[in-house]
């Protein structure tokens, strides 16, 4: 990794970030309904109390104006406060990064280890590769809200193994975690399968086959290290399918997180709280993408030169 590669990446985060945070300011300012009365709730407020309220929010400047000190506030980083909770968006964020980071993480490691054994063991055996891809197509086609209610169903609300909602500890992030990675399982055995028959048809595998090697060890040993480097690949709409499903698991499941949130905040026009979820979640997505770029190199050396 060169300094310049670094910089060009940095440079491209920054420019990603405010592309977000300029989207979200828009699509939030351009939406219906108006702020003050939502922060008002569903009282009758007069018009001299709404034009107060407005002008405490700073709506009643020009729209140039505002996202002329929503840019100020973000260089500085200065997120704002919550309209509905008088909260520091930075902190909100803060309390809550953690509980949509547990579930996220959750989600890709069981995503990940049940992709890994499905596609080790059935690559390359016909019969059991169409048992795999019959299930992957329903992993991949069901909404993650109706696996979550499904799963609500069967193992909370009928067996009871599971809390139902807001449980804590790993009773409680099971069934939210699993919900996320069902559809991350269909995706990833695809992609982890396909890799893994090349590579099996590779010389080298047939020369390890016939030292003698077991079918188990050229499996693992061989076929799957070079079947992670696709892997690496998805790593962006990875990351961007974790944090749009936290949305709905979150509301689903009655968890904690930037997911719920978001959004509450969406809802109630809260823009501070939207912006500044949107703005963390792009500086996210284009830091861990750099971070995987780099590790395409620890993966695959010959990887090296697109580094610099």
């Amino acid at each position: 990794m060169t300094a310049l590669w670094l910089a060009r990446r940095l440079a491209l985060t920054v420019l990603v970030v405010l592309g977000a945070a300029t989207t979200a300011f828009a699509a939030v300012h351009l939406a219906p309904g108006d702020p003050a009365r939502t922060l008002l709730g569903n009282s009758s407020p007069t018009p001299e109390l709404l034009e107060r309220v407005r002008h405490d929010l700073g709506l009643d400047r020009p729209l140039w104006a505002q996202y002329g000190l929503f840019l100020k506030d973000l260089v500085t980083g200065d997120l704002g406060r919550s309209y509905q909770l008088q909260e520091s968006v930075s902190d909100l964020i803060g309390d809550q990064i953690w509980a949509t980071a547990q579930l996220a993480l959750a989600a890709f490691v069981v995503a990940l280890v049940v992709s890994v054994l499905l596609a080790v063991a059935t690559a390359g055996r016909p019969a059991w590769r169409r048992i795999s891809s019959a299930f992957e197509l329903v992993a991949v086609s069901s909404p993650p809200f109706w696996t979550g209610v499904l799963l609500l169903s069967l193992l909370s609300f009928r067996l009871h193994w599971f809390p139902v909602a807001g449980g804590e500890g790993v009773a409680g992030l099971a069934l939210p975690a699993a919900t996320l990675a069902f559809g991350l399982v269909g995706v990833f055995t695809q992609v982890l399968r396909e890799e893994v028959e090349r590579t099996l048809d590779q010389p080298f595998v047939l020369s390890s086959r016939a030292r003698g090697t077991k079918e188990f060890t050229v499996r693992v040993r061989h076929a799957l290290r070079h079947a992670f480097i696709p892997m690496a690949t998805l790593s962006g709409w990875t990351v961007g399918a974790l944090l749009s499903g936290a949305v709905v698991i979150e509301t689903v499941f009655n968890r904690q997180g930037l997911g719920r949130i978001m959004a509450t905040a969406i809802t109630n026009r809260d823009l501070p709280v939207v912006t500044g979820v949107v703005v963390v979640s792009a500086a996210l997505f284009t830091l861990i993408n750099i971070l995987v770029d780099w590790l395409y190199q620890v993966v695959d050396p010959r990887l090296k030169e697109s580094l610099r």
